[in-house]
């Protein structure tokens, strides 16, 4: 479930700042930027700060099972 939350909220801030690209001003750029360079990280430091704060909400993980 968090895991599918993470891909949830990385997807619409992407999408989100990309209108807010398009209507209000080039500088949201930097939220795709920040939203991305947060992705890598996480990939090579296995830490996620919305999963820290979704464990601390309680939400379970997959742990490893499918869907």
């Amino acid at each position: 479930m968090r895991e599918r939350i993470v891909r949830a909220v990385a997807g619409s801030l992407v999408l989100l700042s990309v209108v807010l690209i398009y209507f209000v001003s080039i500088n949201w750029i930097w939220l795709t930027v920040f939203v991305g360079v947060n992705l890598l990280q996480s990939s090579f430091t296995r830490f996620c700060p919305l999963e820290k704060i979704l464990d601390g909400f309680g939400v379970p993980s997959n742990n490893g099972k499918c869907c």
